[in-house]
């Protein structure tokens, strides 16, 4: 198959995002919020006192709730900017 061929066939299916330009704000915003919110109950677990942090928590537990706040907060960073109208 040729390259020209793909290109034919790809503009018989035109691209659509999972999410639609008109939600990517709303889901942009909850994503960093839930990212910081996050964020912020692992890092003083004393002022909000979050069930994760009991006295039972472990370091892959830790690691693997890092590893969902971070990537809420880019995935909610790259919504805003889509929303704002930059396609990265």
């Amino acid at each position: 198959m040729s390259l020209n061929e793909v290109w034919e066939a790809a503009s018989k299916t035109p691209f659509t995002p999972l999410v639609p330009k008109e939600s990517q704000f709303s889901v942009g915003f909850n994503l960093l919020l839930c990212g910081k919110v996050s964020l912020l109950r692992s890092l003083s677990p004393w002022v909000f006192l979050p069930p994760y942090f009991s006295g039972e928590s472990c370091w892959p537990g830790l690691g693997i709730l890092g590893i969902l706040i971070f990537g809420g907060l880019s995935f909610g960073a790259v919504f805003m900017i889509c929303a704002a109208g930059v396609y990265v």
